[in-house]
């Protein structure tokens, strides 16, 4: 494949050596590049011969050096960049399938792409890849990865993913093993299907691969209101959370003995549920399942700390004041807890658990609410004494403009009936908000 050159970074080796935007790149030390994984994999060598294709024409030969981690300095057009691969599969929990209708198409993207699983660690079924593209993994040192297992047995894997080819994951996993991949793993938890002993067993085969399988994260099914023609599932209870914490306690024992390592990670949602205390800091190790919600709460309280132990600024004056903080259920009485520690003399906070119509009761985090709801749940009497309405940002897309429901931040200002302020989801973020370091 050809890659046209669009710029060429100055002072970069590219440029030393000649190479001008308009040139095209067609190989590196012989190897076809297919796309931005290929780039950077063979430009990562100190010595390079890249076959060139110039303006006017003619192919040649360019043989160059510079240091190992250097940069290139090319950029390339479209022809380098990578369209999200779209996910095989229709899995019995898929949260998109549970979307409501007429929302913005980017909302409903199943995108099952390894690619982005190096790049972005986002987790990946790797039923959508053929075995030439596995050998690309291995030949590309593609690790770490982070892939969705959910069962290890072959055909409750090809049952709950709706498709037929799902059920070798144990078999790729492994070879990934042997050629030095390493990978992190997912279990999306259904009560009835592969909790209880399938779930234990499912876990007792990924230990079989440590340490390539590095840790396995366990995150509750979420089911929304909008499940009219979709496989039956039940949501998790208090008490399921609880046998379900109970009994992976023997197993996360047990590899710390064997491993050195807790291996199986429960998300926050468990312990919320549950009723349970949030784990230490060090439980977590590192959290490096952060993103699947796994010690997300710890961590918020973590960040807090460290920018109230760090914090050897003179303290401004606080004016008296009441934030109001709208917040999921499940999370409602740890960010209470985490801000009455923290809030300073004279700043009160008042969280407000948010019902969510849009999707379903049975969905409670932050991440999900949308402005609609919280807007409806800003009575008159929950307003009363309030001073700034406290809004997590983890409530909108990544441009910080839009809800899940549609609604821009714009029309949500203009119609909460409390001075809106935005707080990025850290605990530094809050920690200045509440000591009026806006």
């Amino acid at each position: 494949m050809q890659h046209l050159i669009t710029a060429v970074e100055p002072g970069s080796p590219a440029q030393r050596h000649g190479i001008e935007p308009g040139d095209i790149l067609c190989a590196i030390d012989g190897q076809t590049i297919l796309d931005e994984i290929d780039y950077q994999a063979l430009i990562a060598s100190p010595r390079l011969q890249l076959k060139l294709i110039g303006k006017d024409g003619k192919e040649r030969l360019l043989s160059l050096r510079k240091d190992e981690i250097e940069p290139l300095g090319l950029h390339f057009g479209e022809s380098m960049t990578l369209s999200p691969r779209t996910c095989h599969n229709r899995c019995m929990f898929c949260f998109i399938d549970q979307m409501p209708k007429g929302l913005r198409d980017t909302l409903y993207v199943k995108d099952d792409d390894w690619r982005y699983s190096l790049m972005m660690g986002n987790f990946v079924t790797l039923t959508n890849v053929d075995d030439q593209e596995l050998d690309r993994i291995i030949l590309r040192r593609a690790s770490p990865l982070y892939i969705s297992v959910h069962a290890t047995d072959p055909t409750l894997r090809c049952r709950m993913m709706n498709n037929r080819f799902a059920g070798n994951i144990m078999e790729r996993l492994q070879k990934l093993k042997n050629a030095g991949i390493r990978f992190h793993c997912q279990i999306v938890v259904c009560p009835g299907f592969n909790d209880g002993e399938v779930l234990l067993r499912t876990l007792r085969d990924l230990r079989t691969l440590a340490p390539a399988a590095m840790t396995v994260a366990m995150v509750p099914v979420g089911l929304t209101k909008c499940r009219e023609g979709l496989a039956p599932l039940t949501p998790f209870t208090p008490e399921a959370a609880a046998a379900l914490l109970d009994s992976i306690a023997p197993f996360q024992e047990e590899c710390r003995k064997t491993l050195g390592t807790t291996f199986a990670f429960p998300s926050d949602e468990f312990f919320c549920l549950s009723g349970r205390p949030i784990p230490d800091e060090d439980w977590y190790e590192g959290f490096p399942q952060i993103e699947n919600g796994v010690g997300l709460l710890r961590r918020l309280e973590m960040e807090t700390e460290d920018a109230s132990f760090f914090d050897d600024e003179p303290a401004p004056p606080v004016a008296k004041r009441t934030f109001l903080i709208p917040t999921g259920v499940s999370a409602a009485p740890h960010i209470e807890r985490i801000c009455k520690r923290f809030a300073p003399e004279g700043v009160a906070v008042r969280v407000l658990p948010v019902v969510n119509r849009f999707f379903g009761e049975t969905v409670t985090v932050t991440g999900l609410l949308t402005g609609g709801d919280i807007l409806a749940a800003l009575t008159p009497d929950v307003c009363q004494g309030c001073d700034t309405l406290l809004l997590c940002a983890v409530m909108l897309r990544h441009e910080r403009d839009l809800f899940l429901d549609d609604m821009h931040i714009d029309e949500f200002t203009k119609r909460s009936p409390l001075p809106v302020q935005l707080v990025e989801n850290d605990g530094e973020a809050l920690y200045d908000v509440l000591r009026g370091r806006e």
